[in-house]
């Protein structure tokens, strides 16, 4: 209830909008540089006026006490990644202005590591902020992915839209919502995503290394996907089969009336 009595909503708001307003800059220097044309400026807009309202959406529901730290810089990785956006939708026009695009997507990978660090510092850790930074993380990769496959194929498509497609199951198969133990091994692969994303659009390596680099990315989140589903599967077993036990035994506690 302390939260909820020290919730700002004018200040919070203030905060989304500011980093709408930081988007809208980003696109208009994008514009000036490159000459950006109609459907990057058009999908660039469209991402910063989404991003202020599921995040202004998301506050409201959550009422923190602060915007905080942690999620300014999230928030700023949120801006570089809308100025790939729109980068990439431009690609579709004329050639992407490949430095801008490799210079925009490496800073956002590398902050990537630091606002965690900076909410733990700062004892600002909250559930939305996590899942803020992995929205953010996830639609990073699906834009990469998407600019990768005009080089490599719509296979490469694979690696952007796996985590949507298992949120999507999600829905059906409401087991795949619980909880995963922490995993080093799968914090490694949702790292190299980028990575190895990043050097095959760079256009900085041989095709076939290039083709090597995306193959390696996609096999290691197959396997990391596929671990975590296969220990949500088994563990929902577990926990169905400790239900029926726990079934049972109550009704064999039941006291027998009789009818006589």
């Amino acid at each position: 209830m302390a939260l909820n009595n020290t919730y700002d909503a004018r200040l919070v708001q203030q905060e989304t909008a500011v980093g709408a307003g930081v988007q809208i800059l980003l696109l208009a220097l994008l514009g000036t540089a490159i000459g950006m044309g109609p459907a990057g400026w058009l999908t660039g807009l469209v991402f910063a006026v989404a991003m202020w309202a599921v995040l202004s959406r998301a506050l409201h529901r959550t009422r923190p006490r602060s915007f905080g730290p942690a999620n300014r810089v999230t928030l700023g990785r949120a801006t570089l990644v809308g100025g790939v956006t729109a980068l990439v939708a431009d690609s579709f026009e004329s050639s992407p202005p490949v430095t801008a695009l490799v210079g925009l997507t490496a800073v956002a990978l590398i902050l990537d590591g630091v606002d965690g660090k900076v909410a733990r510092a700062t004892g600002t850790s909250t559930p939305l902020g996590a899942r803020f930074d992995m929205e953010v993380d996830a639609f990073l990769i699906l834009v990469l992915s998407v600019y990768v496959s005009m080089q490599l194929g719509p296979w490469v498509l694979l690696i952007g839209g796996m985590r949507y497609a298992f949120v999507a199951a999600a829905r059906v198969w409401p087991w795949l919502n619980a909880s995963l133990p922490p995993s080093t091994a799968r914090k490694t692969v949702a790292a190299m995503q980028g990575v190895c994303l990043l050097l095959a659009a760079s256009g900085y390596l041989p095709s076939m290394a290039s083709l090597a680099v995306v193959v390696l990315a996609l096999a290691s989140l197959i396997w990391s996907f596929g671990r975590d589903v296969l220990w949500l599967r088994r563990t929902s077993r577990v926990r169905d089969g400790e239900v029926e036990e726990m079934l049972d035994l109550e009704s064999e506690r039941e006291p027998v009336t009789s009818t006589s």
